[in-house]
């Protein structure tokens, strides 16, 4: 299988060369496609335009994604430069001022364990290993455009940062540019999720406050009045601090962007007495804004989107990395198929995308809701009855699209939401009327005053 060699002629004076199968992007996704394709035999080159190591949010990882790390060979690299991450706490009104939801209870067939990782590190790892596998990886290499003659047949015009510019040939295309949504933007088929707008501002600091015992390791969440903020920790004493904001709030900002952090951060004073003495690692604060969206189809003859390419959620629940990674495991077995079976490629197209968008309606049900009085409540209070609690804590893990009696917990866990919304029927209405006039606002108002600080 695969076109043997580099094979370069000349076009228009430029150089061309062909292979199978042609990665947009280094991240997760990509580094992941590239590499279980390179394994099956196709000619593969990944391009990412930057230069690893470089700057990535996302750095809190789900048990889900271990089976995964172990497939790809990754698993012990992972664990050398991870740090372990029993569960997750949200705040609560109790002696000790959280919860945890420890993956150990989980009901599925999720690892008991994940864990946090500096993600430059971290993407650096698989690019490099999807070169291992045989992809050929270039970095500084930036498509500036694509263009699809037939389905096995794209031509990619490629820049590289020091002024070289070049032609590839492919069979297959697959975008996992992550935001910048190449193929989506080109073909317009980016949509902007109007329920759930907003902008997150974080740094990473030194000296914060850990969770005692075997809790050390979590990710902390907590609410405050215009979204939720996070802790994470990270190798070598770093914590990464941050919070998502809701687009009125972001409206308020008066001075620099590392006051405004700060005076956030304040707003929650459980996280602010963890950061009693800690300093923001060379004052950098980073802000990336409007996140939600999602592209009208995830592919097509000859190419696909993984990733954030293709979709990108809240990032509340940590879900960005898995469902990038499991996300390009399953299109790499379309992509092989497809690549030796034409004709199977739309239904296989198909059922890829009917799951992608499955796991993450599971996960937007929780998003969408998460900041309201009803789910709020639940979260601070967890009961255990019919092994809800232990159906959410599978969701945290990431177990959404195979296992059964996860996927029952949750439908369940559904109906419950729904009687106790009646019950504080008034709240819930205030809440979703807020929703949904913040949708409207962002859906027609454009970026947040944040966006490009």
């Amino acid at each position: 299988m695969g076109w043997m060699g580099r094979d370069v002629t000349r076009q228009v004076g430029m150089t061309v060369e062909r292979c199978d199968v042609v990665v947009i992007g280094g991240g997760p996704g990509g580094s992941a496609a590239a590499a279980l394709l390179a394994r099956r035999g196709h000619k593969v080159i990944a391009l990412e335009k930057a230069h690893h190591p470089r700057f990535h949010i996302g750095e809190s990882l789900l048990p889900m994604n271990l089976p995964l790390f172990e497939r790809l060979g990754v698993l012990d690299k992972v664990r050398a430069i991870g740090v372990f991450k029993a569960g997750a706490d949200f705040e609560a009104d109790n002696a000790r001022g959280y919860n945890t939801y420890a993956f150990s209870r989980a009901i599925g067939r999720s690892p008991p364990h994940a864990y946090q990782v500096c993600r430059k590190d971290f993407d650096q790892m698989l690019f490099g290993h999807a070169r291992e596998c045989g992809a050929e990886t270039r970095e500084g290499h930036e498509v500036i455009r694509v263009e699809q003659a037939g389905p096995r047949e794209s031509w990619l015009d490629v820049r590289t940062d020091d002024g070289r510019d070049y032609r590839l040939q492919a069979r297959y295309v697959v975008d996992a540019s992550g935001r910048d949504g190449l193929l989506a933007s080109r073909r317009k088929l980016r949509r902007k999720h109007s329920r759930h707008q907003s902008a997150a501002i974080f740094g990473h600091f030194s000296g914060a406050g850990y969770r005692t015992g075997e809790d050390a390791g979590n990710i902390s969440i907590y609410s405050f009045a215009h979204g939720w903020m996070w802790m994470i920790p990270l190798p070598d004493g770093v914590m990464s601090v941050g919070a998502v904001c809701r687009p009125e709030y972001l409206k308020q900002r008066r001075g620099s962007t590392r006051d405004f952090l700060l005076a956030t951060l304040r707003l929650s004073p459980a996280l602010w007495s963890r950061l009693d003495g800690a300093r923001l690692i060379d004052d950098e604060v980073r802000v990336t804004g409007n996140y939600s969206y999602d592209a009208r189809c995830m592919g097509g003859p000859g190419w696909v989107m993984v990733g954030d390419a293709f979709a990108f959620l809240d990032p509340v629940f940590s879900s960005g990395v898995y469902l990038a990674m499991s996300g390009a495991e399953q299109a790499a077995k379309v992509i092989d198929r497809s690549l030796r079976e034409p004709r199977r490629e739309r239904a296989l197209l198909r059922r890829l995308e009917r799951r992608q968008r499955a796991g993450m309606a599971r996960f937007s049900f929780f998003i969408e809701r998460f900041n309201g009085p009803v789910m709020q409540q639940m979260f601070r209070e967890p009961r255990n009855t019919w092994q809800l609690e232990q159906g959410v804590i599978s969701m945290l893990a990431g177990d959404l699209f195979d296992t059964p009696k996860v996927l029952r917990r949750l439908q369940l866990f559904k109906l419950v939401y729904a009687v106790s919304a009646l019950r504080d029927w008034r709240r819930w209405r205030a809440e979703r009327r807020y929703r949904l006039a913040q949708a409207h606002a962002s859906f027609t108002g454009g970026t947040t005053p944040l966006d490009g600080a």
